[in-house]
């Protein structure tokens, strides 16, 4: 029977004095300072691949800086199985944990396990749940969850809800002319469409000022603002400029005027479309699809995932599908203990449903 001591957090803490050390020498050494759980989670993202992109250090560092997010962990022996990062904001005294912007993905990344079904199921049972044990104190949590995560029944058990949202993802990038074929056929006459009739061309030596151009252009279409800043946007694209893991694709016709723009991060299993922009005007000369397909073009070439960060909206649901990608579903995690934002959010609900 496995025992549960092996599966509680762990902590460093500082050492014992070396007895033998003071009495051969006279001196008592220093302890050796405590290393925090985020200290070690640092180190750990440098080592372990599979923490997705969104969920490592600098990436967060860059988004609510250094101080304005913490992580639990859950380790055997002196080794990091299992990790949750969190951002905390007081919001009216309120303390909510969440993700920042331009960070579609968080939520617990576990050690693969290994032996039969019921005993992986149950392995990850007894991290998450140790996860959850070490949670700050919160009038609201809600973070979306890799695809990859399918099991959230501990957080069920602990009053947690979930919703399940679906994004469009291509598994394996190694095979263009299969993801060339995949694609929906009026997709392809409208690539070959803007190449040929309207001979536009994607570059990928356009500045990020000409992206946020088009990004604000695409809200105030439909009569809204960029929910994060120019700023924002310039910090996060330094952090992944220094890791040389994002790129800008721009198309422009042969006056060399910006049309469409996508932008999107990658680690070493796939790529995320983050942030894509166009001009109105300029929607009949199949330009986003032509972009589009541009960046699954140049992901396969870094990655072997592509990962389109769908929407739920129907039109984009649709345009999106036709690039060919598997319907997956993933899970939005949420759970408000505060009466107050409880009522709040029902009112809402109800608003919007009306």
């Amino acid at each position: 029977m496995r025992e549960k001591a092996s599966m509680v957090p762990i902590l460093t803490t500082a050492l014992p004095t070396d007895l033998a050390h003071s009495v051969l020498t006279g001196q008592v050494p220093e302890p050796s300072r405590a290393v925090s759980p985020k200290e070690e989670y640092r180190l750990f993202c440098r080592q372990e691949p599979s923490i997705p992109l969104f969920s490592r250090d600098w990436w967060l560092d860059a988004a609510v800086g250094s101080q304005g997010w913490d992580v639990v962990v859950v380790k055997k022996g002196d080794v990091i199985i299992a990790s949750m990062p969190y951002v905390l904001r007081t919001r009216y005294t309120m303390r909510v944990l969440s993700q920042p912007a331009l960070t579609p993905i968080l939520g617990p990344w576990l050690h693969e396990l290994e032996g039969k079904l019921a005993t992986r199921l149950s392995g990850e049972n007894e991290l998450m749940q140790a996860l959850i044990d070490q949670l700050p104190s919160f009038d609201h949590f809600a973070q979306a969850w890799h695809h990859s995560r399918r099991n959230w029944q501990p957080f069920y058990w602990n009053g947690f809800q979930q919703t399940t949202y679906y994004t469009y993802v291509l598994p394996d990038l190694s095979n263009l002319k299969k993801l060339w074929a995949e694609l929906d056929g009026n997709i392809r006459r409208i690539i070959a469409k803007a190449e040929s009739k309207h001979r536009l061309q994607v570059r990928d030596d356009m500045s990020l000022d000409v992206l946020l151009e088009l990004n604000r252009k695409t809200f105030e279409r439909q009569g809204l603002v960029p929910p994060y800043t120019d700023e924002f946007v310039r910090r996060l694209d330094a952090a992944c400029a220094e890791r040389n893991c994002r790129k800008l694709l721009v198309a422009v016709d042969p006056h060399g005027i910006p049309l469409c723009g996508y932008y999107y991060v990658w680690d070493e299993n796939s790529a995320y479309g983050l942030i894509s922009g166009a001009d109105p005007e300029y929607r009949h000369t199949g330009a986003a699809s032509l972009c589009l397909w541009e960046t699954v073009r140049h992901a396969a070439s870094v990655t072997r995932q592509y990962n389109f960060c769908g929407s739920m909206i129907r039109s984009v649901e649709a345009y999106l599908r036709g690039f060919g990608g598997e319907h997956v579903p993933y899970f939005r995690v949420s759970k408000t203990p505060s009466p107050l934002l409880s009522l709040r959010q029902c009112i809402l609900s109800h608003m919007g449903n009306r």
